[in-house]
């Protein structure tokens, strides 16, 4: 009688693919992406929240989606953690819910409406095939890190 193994080899294979999901998940390799604008103190949330959206209109420069790269290095670490690494951050954000903000025409931002160290946007975005889109970023302020003290974005959240 064969005596049965703690890890057999769908056992192995399965604690494989496990560890190349989570490898992927955590991988902050490409954070922040060099070249592009990052968070700085001296930037208020209205500022973090406008220079994402100048960033979007114009997706592709300097470089092949640097708008949504930028949103990226604005990320918050927990934000990270939910939506990256940085492809599936962009396969994200060029889904049907983000889609109108890439190349978007016109942007009417709200009132920056602050309670201590968060805040929140509404921001009311035409995309370029018409469509208006209203979305509320919310942001914080880093508390540890390279980005202490600076406002990064925790969500972003279609109306």
């Amino acid at each position: 009688m064969r005596r049965a193994s703690l890890w057999d080899r769908d056992s192995l294979k399965c604690l494989a693919c496990v560890t190349h999901v989570l490898t992927r998940v955590m991988d902050d390799s490409s954070y922040p992406v060099e070249g592009l604008p990052t968070p700085d103190p001296s930037r208020e949330p209205g500022a973090v929240v406008e220079t994402q959206l100048t960033a979007l209109a114009d997706n592709d420069t300097p470089v092949e989606n640097a708008g949504i790269k930028t949103a990226y290095n604005f990320a918050s670490p927990a934000n990270r953690r939910a939506t990256g690494p940085l492809d599936r951050f962009i396969e994200m954000v060029e889904g049907p819910q983000y889609a109108p903000m890439i190349n978007h025409e016109t942007a009417v931002t709200g009132p920056v409406e602050r309670d201590g160290p968060r805040a929140t946007q509404r921001v009311t975005l035409t995309g370029p095939r018409g469509r208006t889109v209203t979305y509320r970023f919310g942001v914080s302020k880093g508390a540890d890190g390279p980005f202490d003290g600076c406002w990064l974005t925790d969500r972003v959240v279609l109306e």
